[in-house]
């Protein structure tokens, strides 16, 4: 079988169909990685030969007799994109126009997205992230932090976890606002289970995004995997409160590797050396109050519209 093969559903475009066949070979990709393809090396090869079809043609060969176990890989692939589709999940590759852009610059970009409500390829999206274990205080700080951005509407970034994500993402719907979670879990799985109702909120009103087979469970590789996703989707990130081993600890470093800008409350400075040690780093931004966290987010998103409308004007010249 090859992708000439594949047969697709009726009444579909064009388009839609050269879109199913690259979701194919991306799944192929990842699922049999032929000649040894490292996983984490697979979207950037997709990048470099423009085609998922195109880079799965140069490394199983175009043949006339296939090898069976690339046949049922994409046999097996065809069936897991149609089943999913099915359920109501959305899959978007590194090379879709619906591609978070962000994301799709950053070196840990995942080859294949699955999504559940609307995805937009230029999301104006900040992180608000922080200790699964926050105090009152931290709740209602990334609770304001969230209402504030809401109301310069951007989107509400976070990851689903208890505290302070569960506090961001809340307070974005509670005031009108699109929110987007990141979860380290496949789609069609509820962690924390707590916030299984809010994770349905989030799909129906804002967005749902992993980088994880649907069905997989969280892992403790799975979760930084996810901070390095929300870093590279969002234009800063905001951290409220944090320990010294939180996972908002990664992302604050990912983020300043990204070339993304970071806000660190006092709540954070205070309390953990990594935090002290990412002051005066470029991008890094320590805040002490809702005022301050303001102020930055504006200058943030007005430095980032400068620079989209200098490169606007440079490819137009």
């Amino acid at each position: 079988m090859s992708f000439s093969a594949v047969a697709a559903p009726p009444r579909l475009v064009r388009m839609e169909s050269e879109c199913r066949r690259e979701q194919i070979a991306v799944v192929a990709l990842l699922r049999s990685r032929p000649q040894g393809l490292v996983l984490a090396q697979v979207a950037g090869r997709i990048l470099e030969c423009g085609s998922a079809v195109g880079l799965w043609e140069e490394l199983t060969g175009d043949a006339l007799l296939a090898d069976p176990a690339q046949v049922n890989a994409l046999e097996e692939a065809e069936a897991e994109v149609d089943g999913w589709a099915a359920a109501g999940i959305s899959l978007s590759t590194i090379l879709d126009a619906e591609y978070p852009q962000r994301l799709r610059a950053v070196h840990e970009a995942p080859a294949l997205l699955f999504s559940r409500g609307r995805l937009l390829g230029k999301d104006r999206a900040v992180s608000v992230v922080g200790s699964r274990k926050a105090s009152a205080e931290g709740l209602r700080r990334a609770s304001a932090i969230a209402q504030f951005l809401v109301g310069e509407g951007l989107t509400v970034l976070s990851g689903l976890a208890e505290g302070i994500d569960t506090a961001a993402h809340t307070a974005a719907l509670e005031n009108g606002g699109r929110t987007v979670a990141v979860i380290g879990t496949g789609i069609q799985r509820h962690f924390p289970a707590q916030n299984r109702e809010l994770q349905e909120a989030i799909a129906e009103r804002g967005l749902l995004l992993s980088q994880f087979w649907p069905d997989v469970p969280g892992a403790r590789h799975t979760f930084p995997l996810r901070n390095a996703t929300m870093s590279g989707y969002g234009m800063a990130t905001v951290v409220v409160e944090a320990g010294e081993k939180s996972g908002a600890r990664i992302q604050a470093r990912v983020a300043v590797e990204h070339g993304r800008q970071v806000v660190l409350t006092d709540l954070v400075v205070q309390q953990n050396q990594w935090a002290r040690d990412l002051i005066g780093r470029p991008g890094v931004h320590q805040v002490g109050s809702l005022d301050e966290v303001a102020q930055t987010i504006r200058r943030i998103v007005e430095d980032y519209d400068k620079a989209r409308a200098a490169v606007r004007s440079l490819l137009s010249f």
